[in-house]
């Protein structure tokens, strides 16, 4: 393997993924970017078409490929894809590295990527020949910004939670209040407690009754309120995480309508799929070979997230106007391709506007008419078929 990950636990985790809330966030885009499908055009490297569509490595398949990239990219803000070649130098894969394992080096006025594989040996390959994704990219003219932005929020994050585990476990003991009736020494007073402890507050008391001496005036039982979790200050951490991913709730919840994920789609998983598409393409092929036309391109059913009557609208409204296939309906409701269904129809009722009023030519039979509308007016001929000769 090219690299590895072991989780990193601190009094205040560093890496966003070690979070419920911010992995979340991470998995739900990583999730989306998972159905992007590969298309190729062009002529160039068709064989690559079917390698990225189904086992880009052969570790990895398209989804486990694109799930892997985009949470590199939410994590680190910078992810690398190194083509991988055969022993002629052609393109055969493509393989993610993490950030953290790579370093940019010049040699001779020339940028290599410089990566490290577990086992501790090492590998370059020109820059130019690696494809980097970015977000937050500012200072550095390879890597994006780290995620310091975020820190106080993490703060807060593992704060909440220890208030939470703490409050839970002091809500959840019995507690006493004690007066002594004599002057004793510290030393006795911590014997005397840990005795009436075990007397009284431990599983072997199956009695549920209390019984003290004359050593304490008064002894009464302290309250514990259960222990809630402030919701003003959980939504102000949640909103500030959902403004750093650039989601909300019902993304992460898969509650989402057709016009929150259409936003969602066109403000975070379309600016991903485009950038992707241009890193691969530029990786991939000669700019020779990109003005001929060969990209590759990273694309979505947006429609399988509408609801049922918008579907239906656009397939009935599409379908006869000639502007979507058979096939291209069965896409919009997830059902398989038929045979002979990437034909196009139209309905036939319809008119140019110039040409009301007038009639078609029947000419289409004679072998040598169109079938157009003609100039001429139309004759009538109020005898029909029993004005022509037999």
């Amino acid at each position: 393997m090219l690299n590895g990950y072991t989780p990193v636990f601190t009094n205040a985790p560093e890496s966003l993924y070690e979070m419920e809330l911010t992995r979340a966030a991470i998995h739900s885009f990583a999730n989306f970017c998972s159905k992007l499908k590969p298309e190729m055009s062009g002529s160039a490297y068709r064989n690559l078409e079917k390698v990225l569509q189904f086992r880009p490595n052969p570790f990895m398949d398209t989804t486990k490929f694109l799930y892997r990239i985009a949470t590199i990219l939410s994590v680190n803000n910078t992810a690398f894809i190194i083509p991988l070649e055969d022993d002629n130098g052609g393109i055969i894969g493509y393989y993610p590295l993490l950030p953290q394992n790579c370093e940019v080096l010049e040699v001779k006025g020339a940028p290599y990527l410089r990566y490290t594989f577990s086992n501790g040996q090492r590998a370059a390959i020109e820059f130019e020949r690696v494809g980097i994704l970015t977000q937050f990219q500012y200072a550095d003219d390879f890597f994006g910004e780290s995620n310091a932005a975020l820190k106080p929020t993490m703060q807060l994050i593992h704060t909440q939670n220890q208030g939470i585990i703490n409050g839970v476990k002091n809500s959840a003991s019995i507690r006493f209040l004690a007066k002594i009736a004599n002057m004793i020494s510290p030393e006795d007073i911590k014997k005397e407690r840990q005795r009436f402890t075990e007397d009284n507050l431990s599983a072997d008391n199956q009695s549920g009754m209390i019984i003290y001496d004359n050593k304490f005036s008064d002894l009464k039982q302290v309250d514990s309120k259960p222990f809630t979790v402030n919701a003003l200050q959980m939504q102000q951490i949640n909103e500030n995480v959902f403004h750093y991913f650039g989601t909300n709730a019902n993304i992460l919840q898969n509650k989402y309508n057709e016009d929150e994920w259409n936003a969602y789609y066109e403000g975070k998983i379309e600016p991903f799929a485009i950038q992707l598409s241009l890193v691969m393409s530029n990786m991939t092929f000669t700019p020779r070979e990109i003005a001929f036309g060969n990209a590759i391109t990273f694309t979505a059913n947006r429609l399988q997230y509408a609801s049922n009557a918008t579907k239906l609208n656009i397939s009935t409204q599409l379908f006869d106007r000639g502007l979507l296939t058979r096939n291209g309906v069965m896409d919009i409701w997830n059902m398989p391709n038929v045979e002979g269904g990437d034909k196009f129809y139209i309905r036939k009722e319809y008119a140019e506007v110039s040409e009301l009023g007038k009639e078609v030519v029947p000419n289409a039979n004679d072998g040598k008419g169109t079938g157009i509308p003609s100039n001429a007016p139309a004759v009538d001929d109020p005898d029909g078929d029993n004005g022509k000769e037999n």
